[in-house]
């Protein structure tokens, strides 16, 4: 039956499979075109790109983008915005550079999407002279990702300029400069900005006020916060689970966990992302039962397959509640479904163990962990202290510089924790004193109240005098 179908329909067919991502039917009607000789049709192989690079499969996309005996645009169009779209930005940079035509503007804003995910700002800016020479530059979705562009690379006075030339100014094009302005640490620019597209009369969207609640948060800033959560009940933004998860994680910031579990109740179409979220919103404000109930809500009640990041966060509220039952039952249950667990997994299952005072089992788990990185090493170092191991823990310190990881203030703390609880007052000012000259790294207010501590215990306050000076 099928064979009597020319490429048109066929073209059609496929067209339908790529906007629902219906993999499997599409590869189905690949082998029909195939088998029929209108596999080489470029307009049927450029509608099975499509299908593969929206389905992900940009292998598959790849292999048949490379056998086309002809190629169009759009052949190049959905293999660049494929990588991109997927997390490949230098393959889409280096299929862009192979270019035999001249680029359309869905190929330039998916060139220019692909130099703000590498912060390739010199590359960047001579795909920006290509859409000039061109005439694209001006488009409005080109503009929007140029301005996007400059905004990741820290040049805001260039995305600035962008915004003063657009004529087809849109809620895209406030949206990039809100998000810019907060990623550059200028706030309250973003505020400006979101005042002039309301008096352009442009209606804010999600976007907008993930852009905003970003802000207020990284601010803390609750009466601007709670203004932005009123402005998306009165759009009917709030339910919708990208605000709901913003403005939990808003409200956790402040310790106002029954906002945080209001706002949570409302959230139509929950994602693993809002349970996330509300999970350790809870164990933020220190409400570790509620949290826990909540996993267990979510493995039980909700068609949620739970991520890596929603275990990390179950085993969190289990160290806060010292709870080694509940931790095993997670690990268990991770050792038996879950093998391939992330570092944070592992870093999680080490900080519950020896919250709830097993160190031989956080050490164990430590250990057999595949892979480390820096929250590995500070988590047992830490926890080695907490237990009054110092020698131990310093042992780890040893290994973990021979290894050559890059030490953060938090890798001091925990080691002057367990000189403090060790009593090694000679080794606490030694790693004191190598913090800045040594590692460039400078005591704050922490690191100082624990050398105080360590000192005073030892009966020798005198010498905190001595190291001030």
């Amino acid at each position: 039956m099928f064979l009597q179908y020319g490429p048109e329909t066929i073209g059609a067919l496929l067209h339908q499979c790529s906007k629902l991502k219906a993999f499997r039917h599409g590869c189905s009607l690949h082998a029909v075109a195939s088998k029929t000789g209108l596999s080489s049709d470029v307009i049927v192989s450029n509608h099975m790109l499509n299908i593969y690079a929206k389905c992900g499969n940009l292998g598959y996309a790849r292999q048949l983008f490379d056998k086309m005996p002809e190629r169009n645009l759009v052949s190049w169009s959905a293999m660049i915005s494929g990588y991109d779209q997927v997390g490949e930005p230098l393959l889409a940079l280096n299929l862009f550079s192979k270019m035999q035509f001249v680029p359309n503007e869905y190929i330039f804003a998916s060139a220019i999407s692909a130099c703000a995910s590498l912060l390739a700002l010199g590359q960047g800016q001579q795909i920006h002279a290509q859409s000039l020479k061109f005439g694209y530059a001006s488009i409005s979705f080109v503009s929007n990702s140029l301005i996007s562009m400059y905004m990741k690379c820290g040049q805001c006075s260039n995305a600035l300029s962008l915004y003063d030339e657009d004529s087809e100014l849109n809620s895209v094009t406030y949206n990039a400069l809100i998000t810019g302005f907060l990623d550059n640490q200028q706030p309250e620019k973003g505020f400006e900005v979101f005042r002039l597209m309301l008096r352009q009369g442009l209606v804010p969207d999600r976007f907008t006020f993930a852009g905003l609640l970003g802000i207020c948060t990284s601010l803390e800033n609750l009466e601007r916060g709670s203004a932005m959560h009123c402005q998306t009940i009165k759009l009917n933004l709030h339910s919708t689970p990208l605000i709901g998860n913003l403005i939990i994680t808003m409200y956790s910031k402040f310790n106002l966990v029954e906002e945080v579990q209001k706002v949570f109740r409302l959230i139509k179409d929950k994602d693993v992302i809002s349970w996330n979220t509300f999970i350790a919103a809870c164990s933020h404000c220190n409400h570790h039962e509620r949290g826990l109930t909540a996993f267990k809500e979510m493995l039980v009640e909700s068609c949620i397959r739970p991520d890596d990041y929603t275990f990390a966060s179950a085993l969190a509220t289990c160290a806060g509640l010292a709870s080694i039952r509940h931790g095993k039952q997670i690990h268990g249950h991770l050792m038996r479904h879950w093998p391939n667990q992330d570092v944070g997994v592992g870093n999680a299952i080490v900080n519950m163990y020896a919250k709830c005072g097993s160190i031989g089992y956080a050490y164990d788990v430590f250990y057999k962990m595949s892979h480390h990185n820096l929250v590995s090493w500070n988590t047992i170092i830490a926890g080695f202290g907490n237990h009054g191991l110092g020698r131990s823990a310093l042992e780890l310190f040893e290994r973990m510089k021979a290894k050559g990881v890059m030490l953060d203030s938090v890798t001091f703390l925990g080691l002057l924790t367990a000189c403090n609880h060790a009593g090694l007052v000679d080794e606490g000012q030694f790693y004191i004193n190598s913090m800045e000259s040594v590692h460039g790294i400078a005591p704050d207010i922490e690191h100082l109240s624990c050398l105080i501590d360590l000192l005073g215990r030892a009966g020798r306050l005198y010498e905190k005098i001595s190291f001030r000076v």
